[in-house]
Parts: C-alpha cells; structure tokens; sequence
C-alpha cells in the first residue's frame, strides 16, 4: 500500500528523551552487521532470509539503499529543506522493484558498497550538532526530527540484521539500547501509520517489558507521542521485549490476546504491508 506521509511541521512521531541518544545504536548495529557479513561465504550470501523471495544479498542491496536515502535525507534536512520523495512510495513494491532491478555483483563488491554507504551514514549521523537532532528530515511517516529518522532507520536495520542471520543459525546481538530504541519507535509507527490514512480514533498503548526492562507509553490522537513511564492505557502490552518487538515488527504472533475495539492500535504497519499480522 501507498505510503501517505504527513509534511510540514506537525510531525506524526515525536519521542521524549534525550535526541542525540540514538545515535550510539544505530552507528554500532550497522558497523556490526557489517562486520558479521565480511566473515560470510558465497552460501551465506545466498541463503534465504526471512524477507519472502529475498536472499541475505537481497536484503543488503535494500539496506544499502536506505542508507543512501537516510544520509541524503538528512543532509537536507540539515539545509532545511526536508525532502517529499516517498509521497509515493509503496514499501511493498518499491523495494523489490529496486532489488529485482538491481544489476547482479559478486559477494565481496555487494559487502564494499554496503559498507562504504554505512561510513557515509555514520560520518552524517556524528555531524549532527546537538541542537540540529530535533530539525525536520523525511521518513516513511512523513517530516519527523533526525531522532525520530533515526529511530526507524535502526529498527529497519535491526529487523533486517534478524531477517539475515537467523536463519543461518547464527546468534543475533541484543544490545538493551538497541532494542528499547527499537520497540519505542515500532509501537509508535502503526498508529502513526493509521493516523496517517485518516484514522481519527484515539487511545494510549503501555508497553512494559523485561530482557531489557522497558516502560513507556504511546498517546495516538493526531500523532502518535511516545512518552517513557507508566500511564493509564486502552492497551498494555507486557513481555519479553525481543519477542515483543518481533511481532510489532510483523515476524512473529503476538503472545496476547487483542481486544477487537483496540486493536486498530498495532494494525498500521500490517495494512501497509498487506499483511494478516498481528
């Protein structure tokens, strides 16, 4: 489905907290994935990931792209002039499109490129000043602040890093940054997701969670507000937060029960992907 990205100066995501936080996480998650894939072999580099129909190559050549994407958007946003290319972005089609259309590259030069455009998205991400990381770039929801763009760029690749080695057996880091950054931005992004499409209802989903323990709130009425601590809720998520973020990332079932009148709250991004979870 069409992306309908909300532009301007209303971001549809804020977060509370320290902005500049995010930014340890996500430079450390694309450096180790890159590491992880210099040790790969040419079976490795072939092997299915989780994405239906996408190799672990695959699923590199669309992560190099985004960090393109990310780089380039904040860049403009630094000017500020925030970009509106994915008005029209279907993040079902687009990305296999470019992956399919992509030209064919052995392993060791797939693994330089991905790693050159991780060291541009790096060197951009440390050359934020500490007052530029509230300042408006482009993301899938539409304007948010570089901390926000940075956010879904970790949980993108975070999910991504899983997609690949999982299924090779291979053990898959935890960091409790990474992943309390990550679960804070999925639980924002469906309600976002849905406020965009013109959904006008409104509601508070807690999350609570353990293996890191992790607190917070999400407030959704015309954007979806994330907010660290306890509240009183429509919906209260509770678990292991690994597991947790795996189905509000659309890769495992939710361990709890939903009720139909809150549900609406964790269905944004599984109407953007045509997907029956969670």
């Amino acid at each position: 489905m069409q992306l309908a990205p909300r532009y301007g100066d209303d971001p549809i995501v804020t977060l509370d907290g320290d902005p500049v936080a995010i930014l340890g996480p996500t430079v450390r998650q694309r450096r180790r994935l890159a590491a992880t894939l210099s040790a790969f072999s040419p079976e490795d580099w072939a092997h299915p990931s989780r994405c239906e129909g996408w190799s672990a190559a695959d699923v590199i050549v669309h992560l190099d792209s985004t960090n393109a994407f990310w780089t380039f958007s904040i860049t403009s946003g630094l000017q500020g002039k925030p970009t509106r290319f994915l008005a029209t972005f279907d993040p079902v089609a687009s990305p296999a499109e470019l992956v399919a259309n992509a030209p064919a590259v052995e392993p060791a030069e797939l693994l330089a490129r991905f790693v050159a455009s991780t060291e541009a998205l790096a060197a951009t991400l440390e050359s934020v000043a500490e007052d530029d990381w509230t300042r408006l770039a482009e993301s899938p929801p539409g304007h948010v602040s570089i901390s926000a763009l940075a956010h879904h760029a970790l949980w993108d690749s975070w999910v991504h890093e899983r997609d690949i080695l999982l299924p090779l057996g291979m053990t898959v880091a935890e960091e409790p940054d990474e992943v309390a950054a990550c679960l804070r931005y999925a639980a924002a992004l469906s309600p976002a997701l849905a406020v965009s499409r013109g959904d006008r209802r409104t509601g508070v989903l807690a999350v609570a969670t353990t293996e890191p323990s992790v607190e917070f709130t999400v407030s959704v009425d015309d954007r979806a507000e994330v907010r660290t601590g306890a509240a009183p809720a429509d919906l209260r998520l509770v678990g292991d937060a690994v597991q947790l973020l795996e189905a509000l990332s659309l890769r495992r079932p939710l361990d709890q029960l939903i009720p139909t009148e809150v549900s609406w709250m964790l269905e944004g991004l599984a109407v953007t992907f045509d997907s029956d979870r969670p």
